[in-house]
């Protein structure tokens, strides 16, 4: 049997984009549901794991801080390596997303769980999620898209998909302790890298490519543990296997529509050279959820396209040269150009040549 509820803001996922806004919002004032897919909340993990300094307050909660990360040393093809200042924190992706929504649900939002929505009728502001207890029709004021690149939301306005690569990513024992990420650029890796990103006593080791160039993220992964393994770095054991699509098209063309807004992976806010999103993610369901309470408390018309230009002003310079730099290089893999270090200095965020033109 169907039950209904009426809020203010339906938040339709729960990573770090809609536990921010969904925090925001709550705090603000707002009546807040979300709706989230996962039966615990950031798991399985999707994640390398790694946040800028500039996130270390939401790194405070118990077991969400694992190691502190002193900078970058970026593998080219040639074999040569160069190290870069991109200090950072390696946290608990799980427990991280957890304690937002704990806090969001400690502000009054309502957390579904297990829980996915089935239906959106965006012209009368309804939205049908099921549950572990039925289903529930919301109606809402104003609606967060924070699904993920796959959005349902996005699906159900008829929006393009996104692009994306593919990664999967292996936790293993290291055995030698370090302080900083590795990166490997590769013809190897068409549209993508390798990883190593150190958490304590274990790693996080990843691939991510794009299969239009053929590439098998698995098989390329597999290689990768081996030669570590034989080098005596990590572990043969795998820990943990992880693995999904990255977006990495820039920014959707709106990211407002009529009485939704689109936050994190969901907007394209994931970096399309990096696959780095977790920060903007949280900035822009943080500025959703302000939003959302200056519409529909302080009765501001103006406050979502304030959102969006914010958004825009704030991520959007790097993102498009992020995905010209990705269009650049695109014309190069499964060329012999591909196993030229200037290629990859000039697509890589580590190198002054990327910022050039």
């Amino acid at each position: 049997m169907e039950s209904r509820q009426q809020v203010d803001a339906l938040i339709v996922g729960l990573g770090p984009a809609g536990g921010s806004a969904a925090l925001a919002a709550a705090q603000a004032g707002l009546r807040v549901a979300a709706v989230e897919r996962k039966k615990e909340i950031g798991v399985p993990v999707q994640c390398a794991e790694f946040i800028p300094l500039p996130l270390a307050r939401y790194a405070q909660a118990e077991g969400v801080l694992q190691q502190r990360i002193q900078g970058m040393v970026s593998h080219l093809p040639s074999g040569k390596f160069e190290s870069s200042g991109s200090a950072g924190l390696m946290v608990d992706r799980a427990a991280f997303d957890q304690a937002l929504a704990r806090q969001a649900g400690q502000s009054g939002a309502k957390l579904h769980l297990n829980s996915r929505l089935v239906g959106l009728d965006s012209a009368g502001s309804s939205a049908i999620a099921v549950t572990p207890q039925g289903e529930i029709r919301f109606d809402y004021r104003l609606l967060v898209a924070a699904d993920g690149p796959h959005s349902f939301v996005a699906r159900s306005l008829g929006l393009p998909p996104q692009e994306t690569v593919h990664a999967r990513q292996y936790t293993v024992p290291l055995f030698e302790a370090g302080g900083n990420a590795e990166i490997w650029l590769s013809p190897e890796y068409p549209g993508g890298y390798a990883w190593l990103f150190p958490k304590g006593g274990v790693a996080n080791l990843g691939v991510g490519v794009d299969k239009r160039f053929g590439a098998d993220p698995k098989a390329l992964l597999d290689v990768l543990h081996r030669s570590l393994v034989s080098a005596g770095r990590v572990g043969e054991t795998i820990l943990r296997r992880t693995g999904g699509a990255i977006p990495v098209g820039g920014l959707r063309p709106n990211l407002v529509a009529g009485n939704m807004l689109f936050v994190g992976d969901a907007a394209g806010l994931t970096h399309p050279i990096t696959g780095a999103g977790i920060a903007a993610a949280v900035a822009s369901g943080e500025r959703a959820g302000q939003a959302a309470a200056a519409w529909l408390l302080q009765q501001d018309g103006d406050a979502l396209a304030a959102f969006e230009e914010d958004i825009r002003d704030q991520f959007g310079a790097s993102l498009k040269r992020a995905a010209a730099r990705r269009a650049w290089l695109g014309q190069y893999w499964r060329t012999p150009a591909a196993g030229e270090d200037r290629i990859h200095r000039r697509g890589w965020v580590a190198f002054p040549e990327y910022f050039t033109l």
